[in-house]
């Protein structure tokens, strides 16, 4: 099994008042195909600047990020878009549902957007994707008729819709109570296997850590190495 993300010697700076912030420190990292990976850190440990930077919606100053063995310094804008739209899928604190359409339009809306033609086949994956996240039975609901939890397993299969090779979810149970954030946890640990997709999750909840197949941890911007 090889690598899907490879995260190399990334550092990042940003200019503040009276001079530099350093939010990551040579930060190295592997994500392998297939696996529930979990970034886990305090508040501004640099999780959401390092996911930023994988998703190259950010810069690192220095470093490399590989995605599927490619440099994504070296691609376009166009390119960067494309892979976001094709290769990635999202997944946030705040659900960000479409407020006028319901749960089978939210997932379908993701679909149309990565380019998948509309048809039988398009419409079975939505009912797929929602049936896997527990909502077989929701699928005609506004998000208004819906829970915190079950809006947030709405974005997960809006996210995995249109079979990206990865998902990225940035403190996605942040706002849930601790039974359905073990749920989404032990969900996105599911659908590595079943799918055959990479999820990385950045949290802070020590509870969630046993469903991920490993750990990447951060503080202040660098590192920790057990054992170091």
């Amino acid at each position: 099994m090889g690598n899907i993300i490879e995260v190399l010697d990334v550092s990042r700076t940003f200019q503040v008042p009276g001079g530099e912030f350093q939010a990551l420190k040579h930060i190295n990292a592997a994500i392998p195909e297939s696996s529930f990976v979990i970034l886990k850190g305090r508040s501004g440990s640099g999780k959401t600047t390092l996911l930023n930077i994988i998703c190259t919606l950010d810069k690192p100053t220095g470093g490399t990020v590989r995605i599927d063995g490619e440099d994504v310094s070296k691609l376009s804008d166009y390119k960067k878009e494309e892979l976001r739209r094709k290769k990635m899928g999202f997944v946030f604190q705040s659900v960000s549902l479409i407020p006028s359409l319901n749960a089978f339009q939210n997932v379908e809306f993701s679909m149309r957007m990565a380019g998948i033609k509309p048809g039988k086949e398009r419409d079975k994956r939505v009912e797929e994707c929602l049936k896997l996240v527990g909502l077989g039975n929701r699928m005609t609901h506004m998000p208004a008729e819906m829970s915190g939890g079950e809006q947030q397993r709405v974005a997960i299969a809006r996210a995995l819709a249109h079979r990206p090779k990865m998902i990225l979810a940035d403190e996605p149970t942040a706002e849930l109570d601790s039974a359905m954030a073990a749920r989404v946890a032990s969900l996105f640990a599911e659908m590595s296997k079943k799918e055959g997709i990479s999820i990385l999750m950045t949290t802070h909840d020590v509870g969630l850590m046993g469903a991920a197949d490993y750990l990447i941890e951060l503080a202040n911007g660098e590192r920790v190495v057990e054992g170091e």
